[in-house]
């Protein structure tokens, strides 16, 4: 399987819609990859909080069409980054979009934890509740953005639904990006999966981004790390890597906890 990492820079002196026409063309220059994954928020930048409701879009607004034709260009699977989506009953969600080669919505992910504490996204946002997972002919995908990685119960969840390759939409900042690798290491190594992680490079809204985008084996071995600036990550790896690992180590066979709810005495 060939997975490309696009890992771009939001510029802020450049328009959304500019911004959205460079990104179609970098998925559409990945033909023949079976899967191209983009950042969290490259339409405004995850910390440029301002941005978020001036720029948010319904779910099938004008980048749900554009990474549609791009998916559908290319002939690959894309997990689009995500969005400020807009519900017209609701408040605004970080909002993943997955297309399949034909161009068709695969899966949408409304990202769970919300990083700000009592501010940003945190307040603007609100919180999606569904784990989400997409099947492809090779392997099945569990989705997760940004802040979720450092919440193992969510994907523990996924693998439970079946995940088999982590991916992590991203716009983590650089004063805490050994966080962002060793994470990426550690839920690989206890849920035996793949993790396919993509951030942003640059500085948004003033906070420069950790970049260094990573694909981690279920060994916990890093198949492939980004550097500091643009880049496409492009990597091959065999899915049947994690069927194998669970078999010679079969460590989530004994999981005890959080498998069913606590019995009353």
């Amino acid at each position: 399987m060939r997975a490309s990492v696009i890992q771009i820079a939001v510029d802020e002196g450049e328009s959304v819609e500019s911004r959205r026409r460079r990104v179609a063309s970098l998925v559409r220059e990945q033909a023949g990859a079976d899967l191209v994954v983009l950042p969290e928020l490259w339409t405004t930048g995850a910390f440029a909080y301002e941005e978020f409701g001036r720029e948010a879009e319904p779910l099938e607004g004008p980048t749900y069409e554009a990474m549609a034709k791009a998916a559908s260009d290319a002939g690959v699977w894309l997990h689009a980054g995500s969005i400020p989506e807009r519900d017209p009953d609701g408040p605004l969600y970080n909002t993943s979009l997955v297309f399949s080669p034909s161009g068709d919505l695969a899966a949408a992910y409304r990202k769970i934890h919300r990083f700000g504490f009592d501010k940003g996204e945190a307040v603007l946002m609100g919180a999606g509740a569904e784990l989400v997972t997409v099947r492809l002919p090779e392997t099945v995908l569990g989705l997760s953005t940004c802040y979720d990685l450092r919440f193992p119960e969510l994907f523990r969840g996924l693998v439970g639904a079946g995940a088999e390759t982590l991916v992590v939409s991203a716009g983590w900042p650089e004063r805490r990006r050994s966080h962002w690798t060793l994470l990426a290491q550690a839920r690989a190594v206890e849920n035996q999966s793949f993790v396919v992680a993509c951030g942003t490079a640059g500085t948004h809204a003033g906070v420069p981004q950790a970049a260094h985008s990573i694909v981690v084996d279920p060994w916990g071995e890093v198949l492939a790390e980004a550097g500091t600036d643009e880049e496409v990550l492009t990597v091959e790896f065999d899915p049947g890597k994690v069927a194998t690992t669970r078999e010679q180590f079969p460590a989530l066979k004994d999981r005890l906890l959080g498998l069913e709810p606590p019995r009353r005495p």
